[in-house]
């Protein structure tokens, strides 16, 4: 009896042994993403197809932009997919990365109650805001340097509102990312800028609706960037670089473009190559 038990023991751990050499051997990159790219269920759609065409596993972690930013600094991803371009181009400039491509685009927009307490409703992004901030109605942040949250905040100060001075209770500073910074809207019924592809996967609408679309200052441009493996030696260069190639890619191109939510395209693509 004590000799079978070993034995079962024995195989138990060997088999222990051989799931983690598999695990060990398994390709994958790690890329640093804001959360709409996972939130809109792009990541869902487009992974899958990468690592089929590539056997490379990609292991998202998907944070706001100035979080993924930040991540690719200290070296703990391979690949940034994120979308602030000033802080992008910074990020390159200060040699954390190695180039920064462009890979597609959607746009952003206001939504709010569809009662429009405010009055807000329109094509003009900067008179939507002063409008909502003139009747202190409720309004949801990100509040977590986010590329939103940066845009948020370009378009409070180009409409001519000193959020330091106005901020109150009207204003509602969630430090979350953008899926439940929309069901912190829906909950209060509050006005809040949002990319569009998260609030098209996103189904705790309650009250609210699209309130602000069609400004040409509402354009939200994606890039993708190889974190310097000159500054972090353990970058998986070549896998990465397959990553962002595939996404350049007339493949990768069309794999984004294909993606819909009720027959509406989600994201637009615009490489350069």
């Amino acid at each position: 009896m004590k000799l079978r038990r070993r034995f079962i023991a024995a195989l138990g751990s060997a088999a222990l042994l051989i799931a983690a050499a598999s695990h060990a051997q398994e390709r994958f990159i790690t890329v640093a993403s804001t959360t709409s790219t996972e939130q809109s269920g792009l990541f869902q759609y487009l992974l899958p197809a990468f690592e089929k065409d590539s056997g490379i596993k990609v292991r998202v972690i998907a944070q706001g932009t100035g979080q993924a930013l930040a991540t690719g600094q200290r070296g703990d991803a391979d690949v940034l997919f994120v979308h602030d371009k000033v802080a992008e181009e910074k990020f390159v400039a200060e040699g954390h990365g190695v180039k920064r491509q462009e890979v597609m685009y959607n746009d952003f927009i206001v939504i709010g109650p569809k009662s429009d307490p405010a009055k807000a409703a329109g094509k003009d992004i900067l008179e939507g805001l002063r409008r909502i901030e003139a009747a202190k109605a409720p309004f949801v942040s990100r509040g977590d340097k986010s590329g939103t949250h940066a845009a948020e905040l370009r378009y409070w100060k180009l409409a001519g509102v000193d959020l330091e001075k106005s901020k109150g209770t009207w204003y509602r500073d969630t430090g979350s990312g953008m899926g439940p910074a929309l069901n912190t809207a829906s909950s209060m019924n509050a006005y809040i800028l949002s990319d569009r592809g998260t609030w098209l996967n996103f189904k705790n609408r309650g009250e609210l609706g699209i309130v602000v679309e069609g400004d040409n200052r509402l354009f939200n441009q994606y890039g993708v960037i190889l974190v310097n493996p000159a500054r972090h030696p353990h970058v998986k260069v070549a896998d990465g670089q397959k990553f962002i190639d595939w996404l350049v890619s007339d493949v990768g191109q069309k794999t984004i473009a294909d993606y819909k939510i009720g027959g509406e395209q989600l994201f637009f693509p615009n490489a350069k190559r």
